[in-house]
């Protein structure tokens, strides 16, 4: 592999480790205190760190350290995590985020934003707690020190972090013993010895009583430990820091100690001296592993001076080997538990799953093609070709299922990323919100998941700008002036539904009303019901703001959310109560890819109704059929009367409409609410059809959601369920596209 290509994975797994940071800090916002939460927290920002720094990302590494040190005091329990310390860091991961995206992608970052969360970070660090009214404002532009190091290509200034204010000279004692995991990820026991030597005058001893003998020796393994006495004026920090990139695969322990008690403790400690020179370790390449093994073993062996009883030294010997051993069992057990507990992951290539996903869709066309031939020559259907295409069927559908797997993942990452919208719009509006998430881990498809960010941000943004009341005038409600904003998915009937409600002040359907008359978008004297009110923010151009912001206003609102949602095949609909608040719905295919579908015959054209939709099916009688009005004519169902709508006649497939004694009607549940019974003239068979987009081969044809390719080769296309039920309505099809033409 190139560079390029491990700095690509570095990349990739930033996004992880920030997907983690964020859901951390807002686990500890909403009070998860558990020591583990805090430590993955922390561990996402020191191993973005340590990439960085292998990278050379200078800025990026500058800031993770000062965040870094913040968060090992949070660690440490010297400094409570409360609600105004988690802004702060909130917003720090987002800068971090920020500049992650600059390494990879270039441009630059906000430098005030930065220096401000720096020294916000800083003061924490400190001790000095931010103001409850400054947390919730964005950070102002710190100004630049004059011993500052000069800012570099990126345009941001790296932020040194300086272990000055620790006092004079102190003396710690260190124990370090490596786990074979520091050796096998690159890392070297010499070097970091060096490099601690470095922070000033250092006394050290090697223990190897846990050395078994030559035949007995792991190669992979790690015997030795070192105890060191190390006098400095860094203090501890810069102590933990040479460990910093190993700190995970080793046994630390730093503990501050007068100099008194060092020097006897050292007396006392049954060690072998280690006379060779670290310092001359500074070209680590000049030095091979094997010689450096050799040094720390055959040269110590020479100046050994006895210092205790040859039955003490076994008996110490034998309880260090001892202790080693059940150190090294509880970590294999523990190695186990993980590795049995965490199932192994491989990255690939979207691309490659996408080809593999298109050529599974043939496969499912050409099978059906088969399927079909062999039908039309084997009237009786017990052949034994016909057998083996029964098996095939089955495996297609088993190998169809577990591609789309493959390509199934969590909402997650996109409900991550609305936690930083929430914030940076509560803050330019200056309201405090809360955002409450449900369903994370509902999965789907890949495709969907990256084309509901656009639409859903700008829902977020909208009910945020909107939807919440500011914080006194919810608390002149008698309202929490803590504003709540909760995005939930959910799996239902084959589809994904993902609502994002609010306890605002709902819609304004006066104001809606007026806004829209004024507009001209609809006549003065419509007669509207509430839910086609609510319906009319939908509409292009239409907004409430009074003013035009950053925010919105702009003419472009939710009729964009609509139609990006309509290009996936799914719906939205709004609820809403007057000062109880708002909830946006949207229902949404769980795969763009394949769909299970009845097909039915209208009108001599062959269609495909999605089985999702259809709850049953049923052979009408004449004396179940009712007329209603000049046109419109119901059906009896169980004591129950439901709409019939001849699909044919909303296509414009004939002029008239049918008999529906003649035909058969599909009960069918849109997601608007409410039921429809569908009148088509014959129903052909049930079968999984391979969804090919209509727009993109021909051009967008009002009442059908996609084409499809039969098993005779002929397409075939799939009936838009919500938008026949919703001219049923009386919400008519555009027209200006003949269907005879697309079909």
């Amino acid at each position: 592999m190139d560079m390029n290509e491990i700095k690509e994975i570095f990349f990739q797994e930033c996004e992880e480790q920030l997907a983690e940071l964020e859901s951390g800090l807002l686990k500890m916002n909403d009070g998860d205190r558990d020591p583990e939460t805090v430590n993955a927290v922390f561990r996402a920002v020191h191993s973005i760190k340590g990439g960085a720094g292998a990278f050379g990302l200078d800025d990026l590494v500058a800031f993770a350290h000062v965040f870094e040190t913040t968060l090992d005091c949070v660690r440490s329990n010297k400094l409570e995590p409360n609600q105004d310390v988690l802004k702060v860091m909130l917003k720090s991961a987002d800068v971090l985020a920020d500049l992650t995206n600059v390494a990879r992608d270039g441009g630059a970052v906000d430098e005030g934003r930065s220096r401000g969360l720096v020294k916000e970070l800083e003061a924490l660090a400190n001790g000095e707690l931010p103001s409850p009214s400054a947390a919730h404002e964005a950070p102002a532009a710190a100004p630049v020190a004059a011993a500052a190091k000069p800012t570099d290509d990126s345009g941001f200034e790296p932020i040194p972090f300086s272990f000055d204010g620790f006092g004079g000279d102190e003396t710690f004692e260190i124990s370090f013993k490596p786990r074979f995991e520091l050796y096998s990820k690159g890392n070297d026991a010499t070097l970091l010895l060096r490099d601690l030597s470095r922070l000033g005058e250092m006394s050290i001893y090697c223990n190897m009583d846990a050395l078994p003998g030559l035949d007995e020796i792991d190669p992979e393994a790690a015997y030795f430990f070192w105890n060191v006495t190390l006098k400095t004026d860094k203090g501890e920090d810069a102590i933990r820091t040479v460990f910093e990139f190993a700190e995970w695969d080793c046994e630390l322990t730093v503990t501050a100690a007068a100099e008194e008690t060092a020097a006897v403790a050292s007396e006392e400690l049954p060690m072998i001296p280690v006379p060779f020179d670290l310092s001359a370790l500074d070209d680590a390449s000049e030095v091979s592993a094997s010689e450096k093994s050799a040094a720390a073993v055959a040269e110590p062996v020479s100046n050994v001076t006895p210092i205790a009883s040859a039955a003490a030294r076994v008996e110490k010997k034998e309880s260090a080997a001892a202790a080693n051993a059940a150190a090294a069992a509880a970590a294999a057990a523990q190695n186990n538990a993980a590795n049995n507990s965490a199932g192994q992951t491989i990255r690939v290539d979207l691309d490659r799953v996408d080809r593999l996903i298109n050529l599974v869709g043939e496969l499912v066309i050409n099978q059906a093609m088969l399927s079909q031939s062999v039908i039309e020559n084997d009237a009786t259907g017990t052949s034994a070709v016909n057998m083996g295409l029964e098996e095939l069927q089955q495996l297609t559908r088993e190998i169809q299922d577990s591609v789309m797997a493959i390509r199934a993942q969590p909402v997650k990452p996109v409900f991550q990323r609305m936690s930083r919208i929430v914030r940076e719009i509560a803050d330019m509006t200056g309201k405090s919100i809360r955002l409450i998430t449900e369903g994370e881990n509902t999965e789907v498809d890949k495709t969907v998941i990256d084309k509901i960010a656009e639409p859903l941000t700008h829902m977020i943004r909208n009910a945020v700008d909107h939807g919440v009341e500011s914080p006194e005038k919810r608390t002149a409600l008698g309202k929490n002036p803590e504003g709540t904003v909760r995005l939930t998915a959910k799996h239902r009937s084959g589809r994904i539904l993902i609502e994002l409600a609010d306890d605002g002040a709902g819609i304004n359907r006066e104001k809606v009303k007026q806004k829209a008359i004024a507009n001209e978008l609809i006549p003065a004297d419509s007669n509207l019901s509430d839910e086609e009110i609510d319906n009319l923010i939908f509409l292009p151009g239409f907004s409430t703001a009074d003013t035009i912001s950053d925010i919105s206003g702009r003419g472009v609102g939710m009729d964009v959310v609509k139609r990006s949602i309509q290009a996936l095949g799914g719906r939205i609909s709004i609820t809403s109560r007057p000062g109880q608040g708002s909830v946006f719905t949207m229902s949404l295919p769980l795969t763009l890819a394949v769909l299970d579908g009845m097909v039915v015959t209208v009108a001599g054209q062959t269609l495909v109704v999605p089985l999702t939709a259809i709850v049953e099916t049923l052979q009408p009688e004449a004396a179940a059929i009712h007329s209603f009005g000049a046109s419109h004519r119901l059906i009896s169902i169980r004591n129950s009367f439901c709409p019939l709508v001849d699909v044919g006649r909303i296509l414009n497939f004939r002029s008239t409409q049918a008999n529906p004694v003649e035909g058969v009607a599909l009960l069918v549940e849109s997601e608007g609410g409410g039921q429809r019974a569908l009148m088509v003239d014959a129903i052909q068979g049930q079968r999984q059809v391979v969804i090919k987009s209509l727009e993109a081969n021909y051009t967008h044809v009002p009442g059908i959601a996609a084409a499809t390719i039969l098993g005779d080769g002929r397409v075939a296309l799939i009936l838009d369920v919500d938008a026949v039920v919703g001219a049923s309505r009386g919400q008519a099809l555009r027209q200006e596209v003949s269907l005879a033409a697309a079909g």
